[in-house]
């Protein structure tokens, strides 16, 4: 019904950049929150940053400040993740976050993407 589907993944060298995307597909009515979010082998799933629909605000992880943007295009149902000075410890599977409006009555859902995986070493 909803799909989110991420691409830009892959190995990158330490002090490298990537940048990560996710279209969100299906019948929409408008999407509020995307973001994206990060599971490290043996480690639980973290926030990495979010965006909000209405003026646009952020929220980034700590780890990640000053090195990562994240951004939207609202009439492609698109978020991106620039990712720059990347670390080994950045080493992850990157998913992609979105709160979508569906459906008469109109409802809220929140939707996951597959996953990609981001890896970053020499």
């Amino acid at each position: 019904q909803v799909q989110l589907v991420e691409s830009g993944g892959g190995l990158v060298q330490p002090g490298g950049s990537l940048r990560l995307s996710c279209a969100a597909s299906g019948s929409i009515l408008s999407i509020t929150l995307m973001g994206w979010y990060r599971q490290a082998p043996g480690k639980e799933r973290e926030m990495v940053a979010t965006i909000a629909n209405s003026g646009g605000s952020t929220n980034y992880a700590d780890s990640v400040k000053g090195r990562f943007t994240i951004s939207r295009d609202n009439a492609k149902n698109t978020v991106y993740l620039q990712m720059n000075r990347l670390k080994p410890e950045d080493t992850a599977v990157y998913y992609c976050n979105a709160v979508v409006f569906i459906g008469i009555p109109v409802r809220s859902l929140e939707v996951w993407g597959q996953g990609t995986l981001v890896t970053v070493s020499s």
